[in-house]
């Protein structure tokens, strides 16, 4: 069984500037990626990241996720993926300074979709990798469209078609983003309070209260989000999904299987 983490663009970079990376945060993350991986040596990764201030600028400005018609301008479609590369290239180098072998899949290399959903991606590359004791690493990215021709295709999709998809079926999908999620947005009510925990009993209440994102996001907020993590936790009972923030720790207890006196678990009950 292996763990996905995914590295919010919103965490790893200013999503209301324009493709400022905060490296010292990535850095730190990369540093607990890699002390967990030695804490836990059989910890087997999938690691993804979203695009943040890189990537969903071009896209929205462009308007790549709504589609671009076959005779259309496709320069923004190579705008959006070259800058989401960009930041590949900076978690990457993150990542292998901090001794971990990181390599970068780029997806929209295979990635072909319909109406916005994925249709075909070679993932072969990422098993390969992880046979050879490598860290294979995604991220968001465009795809050429079946109907609309063009889409965005956000890490989390690319997550969930690698559980469902393939035989790289996740124990834990790990989400570091928002420090959790709450009964409403805490950025305007000041009484929200912390969703500990996440099951079909309270489900339809806690996605009444989820809002969208607070900057440019061309791939939906966190209702979205929710959304497709349940659909994976009702399609592979033993799954657990942790959304966490990136404060100090955070990552490699979540990674090591520690108590967590923050954030917020998905499962099935």
């Amino acid at each position: 069984m292996y763990t996905f983490v995914k590295l919010g663009g919103s965490v790893i970079t200013d999503k209301a500037g324009q493709e400022a990376a905060d490296l010292p945060l990535i850095g730190r993350l990369a540093a607990e990626l890699a002390d967990a991986r030695s804490a836990s040596p059989t910890l087997r990764l999938i690691i993804g990241h979203g695009s943040g201030s890189f990537g969903h600028l071009y896209a929205a400005r462009y308007g790549v996720h709504r589609g671009i018609s076959p005779g259309g301008d496709y320069h923004g479609f190579a705008l959006t993926a070259a800058a989401a590369l960009r930041l590949n290239r900076i978690v990457v180098d993150a990542l292998i300074a901090a001794g971990l072998p990181a390599l970068s899949l780029q997806p929209s290399a295979s990635l072909r979709s319909r109406s916005g959903q994925i249709l075909a991606w070679e993932t072969s590359p990422i098993a390969e990798a992880l046979a050879r004791g490598l860290l294979p690493v995604i991220h968001g990215d465009v795809s050429f469209d079946e109907t609309q021709g063009s889409a965005i295709v956000s890490t989390e999709a690319l997550l969930a078609h690698l559980a469902l998809a393939t035989d790289l079926r996740p124990a834990r999908i790990i989400l570091v983003g928002e420090d959790a999620v709450y009964t409403a947005d805490p950025r305007v009510e000041p009484n929200a309070q912390r969703v500990p925990l996440i099951t079909s009993a309270n489900l339809p209440a806690v996605l009444h209260g989820a809002g969208g994102s607070h900057a440019v996001d061309v791939t939906g907020g966190m209702r979205s989000k929710l959304e497709l993590m349940w659909r994976l936790v009702q399609a592979i009972p033993t799954l657990e999904v942790y959304l966490v923030g990136p404060a100090p720790g955070t990552l490699r207890a979540a990674l090591l299987g520690h108590a967590l006196d923050s954030g917020t678990i998905i499962r099935r009950e």
